[in-house]
C-alpha cells in the first residue's frame, strides 16, 4: 500500500515549563497508517487527585441549591466559566481519618481503610493505584506524586502512628507510601530523563539501559549461588530494577516530536507562586506527552506553616487553620483558600486548551479530584469534607451539579463511584455502603 500522507509535527505545545500553547489537533499531526488506538484520538481519562491540608471554609465552599443551576461560593468561584464540568458531592464523611489529627489525615484520603497503630505504614491501597494497575500500565510512569513542600510539617507527626501517613496521599500497597516530589526539577528528570537537554538526556538514557541489561544478566548468574532468604530479598530488588527497566523501554516508544521540551529547572523557585504554578505545568505536560495519566498532588504539606505575603497574609497556614472563629482570621484563611483554586484554575484553562484526539479536550477527558480530608480546620473535623471533581472523564461523569448525599456518607463512597466510571473492577473498598448517583 502507497501512503503519500505527510506528518506534520506539533511542536508548539510548550514553549516553557511555564507557559503551555497549543494548537488544535489536525489530520496532518497524526502520521500515515498510526492505528486510531495510538495516536490522541482514543486514550483513556486523565486523573488527578489535588489535595489541599487544613479542610475548608464550608459556608464558602458549598453551593446552597442542590442540583443543577447552583450558584458558586467563593472558594469555587475561580472555577465558574467550568461550572458544567464541576460535580460537588456534600456531606461526605471519612470515618477512618479520626485520631492524630494531622498525622493520618493525608494518607487516608484515598483509601477508605483504617491504618494500623503502628510506626511501620499499613493502611491501605489508594485509589489511585488501583486506578494505575489498569490504565497507568502502558504509560511510562504509572502515576506521579507531585508537592510544593518536603514530606509532612513539623508536627504533623505522632508517637504512635509515625510520620507515614502526612507526607503523601498515595500508597501503592498498604505498607509502601509513594513520596511525593517537591522539587521541579527532579520532577521534570523524572518525567524526561537525567540532564540539562534533549541530546543530554538520550545519552544518559542510552547509558541507563544497558546497565541495566548487565545488571538483569548478572543477577541471574548470581541468583543460582544464593540461599532462600537472599533469593526472596535480590528477587524484591530486581522487582525494582524491571519497573525502571519498563518505564526505559516506554519512554523509548514514546514519540515526543510534535512537543519543544524546555530545558530542565535549575531548582526550587525562590517564591510559592511559581513553584505551584510550575509543577502543574510539569502534571499538564506529563498528561500531554502521554508520559503518565495519573497525578497526585499536595498543594501545600500538612501543618504547613507557609506565609501568603504574596496575597497579603502572613500569617502562617497552619496556625491561621485554627482560627477560633475570630471573623478577621477567617477572612484571611478564605484568601488563602480562594488563591489555591486561583492558581488551580490556571492549570484547569491550560487542560481546557489542550486538544485530546476526537474526545475533545483534555479537560473533557480529565477527572480531577480537588479536596480534602479535613472540614473545619478549627474543630479538626472530618465531615463534610470538600469535594468536587473537575473534568466529564470522557462523558463518564455528567457535571455541572451538586450532588447533596445522605448525611456523614462514607467519602469511600466518592472513591468507589470514581473507579466504578473508569470501569475499574472493584466491589468493596474501605467502608463504602455503594455508589453515589448523579442526577
Amino acid at each position: 500500500m502507497y501512503l503519500s500522507k505527510k506528518y506534520l509535527p506539533r511542536r508548539t505545545f510548550l514553549r516553557s515549563a511555564l507557559a503551555t500553547v497549543s494548537l488544535p489537533l489536525l489530520d496532518a499531526m497524526i502520521p500515515a497508517g498510526t492505528a486510531l488506538a495510538q495516536t490522541a484520538a482514543n486514550v483513556p481519562p486523565r486523573l488527578g487527585f489535588i489535595y489541599v491540608p487544613h479542610g475548608a471554609v464550608m459556608s464558602n465552599w458549598t453551593p446552597d441549591k442542590v442540583g443543577r443551576d447552583f450558584e458558586l461560593k467563593s472558594v469555587l468561584t475561580p472555577f465558574a466559566k467550568y461550572q458544567e464540568y464541576l460535580t460537588i458531592v456534600s456531606n461526605l464523611e471519612n470515618r477512618r481519618a479520626y485520631g492524630p489529627v494531622h498525622a493520618i489525615t493525608p494518607g487516608t484520603w484515598l483509601t477508605g481503610a483504617a491504618p494500623r497503630v503502628s510506626h511501620e505504614p499499613f493502611g491501605g491501597v489508594t485509589i489511585d493505584q488501583i486506578a494505575a494497575q489498569h490504565i497507568g500500565q502502558d504509560t511510562p510512569l504509572p502515576s506521579i506524586e507531585v508537592a510544593t513542600e518536603a514530606g509532612a510539617g513539623a508536627g504533623a507527626c505522632d508517637r504512635a502512628y509515625g510520620c507515614s501517613y502526612a507526607g503523601t496521599i498515595s500508597f501503592r500497597t498498604p505498607s509502601t507510601p509513594l513520596p511525593m516530589e517537591n522539587n521541579p526539577r527532579k520532577l521534570f528528570q523524572t518525567l524526561f530523563g537525567v540532564g540539562d537537554s534533549v541530546a543530554e538526556r538520550e545519552r544518559i538514557g542510552k547509558q541507563t539501559a544497558s546497565i541495566l541489561d548487565l545488571m538483569l544478566e548478572e543477577s541471574a548468574a548470581l541468583n543460582q549461588r544464593l540461599g532462600a532468604a537472599d533469593k526472596i530479598v535480590l528477587g524484591d530488588y530486581l522487582e525494582t530494577v524491571r519497573e525502571v527497566e519498563r518505564r526505559i523501554q516506554k519512554s523509548a516508544e514514546h514519540d515526543l516530536s510534535y512537543m519543544e521540551l524546555p530545558d530542565a529547572p535549575q531548582g526550587m523557585p525562590g517564591d510559592f507562586d511559581t513553584l505551584l504554578n510550575l509543577q502543574l505545568d510539569l502534571i499538564a505536560l506529563a498528561y500531554q506527552g502521554n508520559i503518565t495519566r495519573i497525578a497526585n498532588m499536595m498543594v501545600a504539606a500538612e501543618v504547613s506553616n507557609l506565609t501568603y505575603n504574596q496575597i497579603g497574609v502572613s500569617d502562617a497556614f497552619h496556625p491561621l487553620s485554627h482560627h477560633q472563629n475570630d471573623p478577621n482570621k477567617i477572612a484571611r484563611l478564605l484568601r488563602i483558600q480562594e488563591y489555591h483554586s486561583t492558581l488551580l484554575a490556571k492549570f484547569i484553562d491550560k487542560l481546557a486548551a489542550l486538544p485530546d484526539g476526537d474526545k475533545g479536550t483534555m479537560l473533557d477527558n480529565a477527572l480531577i479530584l480537588y479536596g480534602s480530608n479535613m472540614s473545619n480546620s478549627n474543630a479538626h473535623d472530618h465531615w463534610p469534607l470538600p469535594s468536587v471533581i473537575i473534568g466529564k472523564a470522557g462523558g463518564r461523569i455528567k457535571g455541572g451539579q451538586h450532588i447533596m448525599t445522605a448525611e456523614r456518607t462514607p467519602v469511600s463512597n466518592l472513591m468507589l463511584t470514581i473507579l466504578d466510571r473508569l470501569g475499574v473492577p472493584v466491589d468493596e473498598l474501605g467502608d463504602a455502603t455503594g455508589l453515589i448517583e448523579e442526577a
